[in-house]
């Protein structure tokens, strides 16, 4: 039991340890989430451009496409949504499928890491039934975005598995940005500056 515990740790760039089977919010850093995040590749990497499409970078588009849906909401709420894939910056990006596949309690795991980074900057460890709604669905516009863009996919693919988006990728403000995979530095920097300025709204 000791050496699972063991390895059940990891250090981080900032200094922290930590417990990934017991994480803890005071050893949680925003810079570590943004480095971590913005070193994971979506789709697996296999996306065309000279980078990989970043979590960090997902998570800023699936804020934008939740703002676009949803133009009242509110700042604690898109706080949750740039961290919704919070716990990748440690767990990696693993695809639906692998996931399904895996079975085991990699859930659990992964819900009780992110549940402590929302408690770690301020928020309840869970959002709301309703707001978890809506960004799944901003979530799944995202994904539908990437597939056609990035990943190679068909429309007609891409929507048989994440549905028809309720917006049009010209209709988000800026799309051509934020579908171009940016330099790994880009996407950390950015990462940080939107969390400074969702938190500067509280």
């Amino acid at each position: 039991m000791a050496r699972a515990e063991k390895r059940a740790w990891q250090r981080m760039l900032s200094g922290r340890r930590l417990n990934l089977l017991d994480p803890s919010p005071l050893d949680i850093e925003l810079g570590d989430i943004a480095h971590g995040l913005a070193r994971v590749a979506r789709w697996n990497g296999q996306t065309i451009g000279d980078y990989p499409f970043s979590v960090a970078q997902h998570s800023i588009l699936v804020l934008e496409v939740l703002q676009a849906i949803n133009p009242d909401v509110k700042p604690s709420e898109k706080l949750y949504a740039l961290l919704h894939d919070g716990a990748e910056y440690v767990m990696g990006d693993i695809i639906s499928p692998f996931k399904a596949a895996m079975g085991g309690n990699y859930k659990e795991i992964e819900n009780q890491l992110l549940g402590a980074i929302h408690l770690r900057f301020s928020l309840p460890s869970s959002p709301t039934a309703k707001l978890s709604r809506a960004i799944k669905k901003a979530d799944k516009h995202a994904a539908f975005f990437e597939a056609v863009n990035l990943a190679g996919f068909e429309s007609d693919e891409a929507r048989s598995l994440f549905g028809e988006p309720d917006l049009a990728g010209f209709d988000l403000e800026g799309f051509e940005h934020l579908i171009r995979p940016w330099p790994t530095r880009q996407a950390q920097t950015r990462f940080e500056e939107v969390f400074t300025q969702i938190s500067d709204q509280f």
